[in-house]
C-alpha cells in the first residue's frame, strides 16, 4: 500500500499542476472529448510508474502466498485505477484507460469477495459503471462485448457508498460525485459536496474555485 499511496500523491500533484482537477473539463462529453493531450513532467512520470511497479510486484508476491490477502488486492485495485487516471486524463489514451479501469474493477470485485466491508473498493466499480453507462449506446454495446457493463445510476450509488463509508478514498469519491452531479445538471448537490470538502480541507483552494464557478454558471443561465 505504501508505494501505491506514493504513486497517488505523484499523480495528484501532476493533476494540480496541469489543471486536470478543474471540473469544467468534465461538465459534458463534448468538453471532455475536446480536452488537450497534456505534457507530463517526465521525472514525475518515471517516479509514478516506478512506485506502481513496486506496489504491483509486492502485492502479487503476497497473493502468491495468500490469494485472499486484503491489502494486496486493495493495492492492485488502486494501482490499476491510478494507471487508468494517468492514461486517460494526462496522456488522453482512452482505450488504455478503459483497459486499466476494467482491471481495477476486477481487482475490486475480488477484494469485495474477501472483505465485503471494504467500502473503498466500491470507488473502482462506481467509476467503471458511471463512465461506461455514460457512453453512447453503440459504444456501450461494443464495450459490453468486451465483458464490461455500465449503469450510471449504479455507478453513482457505488460512489455514494464510498463517500459515506470509505476509509481512505471517501474524499476522492465525493469529488467524483460532485463531477457526476454537475454532469447530471444537479448543481445543488454538487455544491453541497464541494462545500463539505472545502470545510474539511480549508487549505485546498480548488474547492472554493469550483463553488464560485457553479455560482457563476447559475448567474449566466438566469440572464435573459
Amino acid at each position: 500500500m505504501g508505494p501505491a499511496c506514493d504513486a497517488a500523491g505523484l499523480l495528484f500533484s501532476e493533476f494540480n499542476r496541469l489543471g486536470v482537477l478543474e471540473a469544467q473539463f468534465y461538465a459534458d462529453d463534448q468538453k471532455f472529448a475536446a480536452r488537450k493531450q497534456l505534457t507530463p513532467d517526465a521525472a514525475v512520470r518515471d517516479r509514478f510508474y516506478a512506485a506502481l511497479e513496486l506496489a504491483d510486484s509486492r502485492a502479487r508476491a503476497r497473493l502468491t502466498k495468500s490469494p485472499r490477502d486484503r491489502d494486496a488486492l486493495f493495492a492492485l485495485t488502486m494501482s490499476s485505477g491510478l494507471k487508468a487516471d494517468y492514461a486517460g486524463l494526462i496522456e488522453k489514451r482512452n482505450l488504455a484507460s478503459l483497459r486499466y479501469t476494467k482491471e481495477a474493477t476486477a481487482w475490486a470485485e475480488q477484494l469485495l469477495a474477501v472483505d465485503p466491508d471494504c467500502y473503498d473498493a466500491h470507488l473502482a466499480t462506481g467509476v467503471s459503471q458511471y463512465i461506461i453507462g455514460s457512453m453512447a449506446a453503440p459504444i456501450r454495446w461494443l464495450v459490453r462485448l468486451g465483458g464490461v457493463s455500465g449503469d450510471k445510476q449504479k455507478g453513482i450509488a457505488d460512489l455514494q457508498l464510498t463517500a459515506q463509508r470509505g476509509h481512505y478514498l471517501a474524499p476522492f469519491a465525493r469529488i467524483l460525485l460532485a463531477i457526476a452531479y454537475v454532469r447530471e445538471k444537479d448543481k445543488a448537490r454538487a455544491r453541497e459536496l464541494l462545500v463539505s470538502l472545502r470545510n474539511e480541507f480549508p487549505q485546498n483552494p480548488l474547492f472554493n474555485q469550483e463553488i464560485a464557478r457553479l455560482g457563476t454558471q447559475a448567474v449566466i443561465r438566469s440572464r435573459p
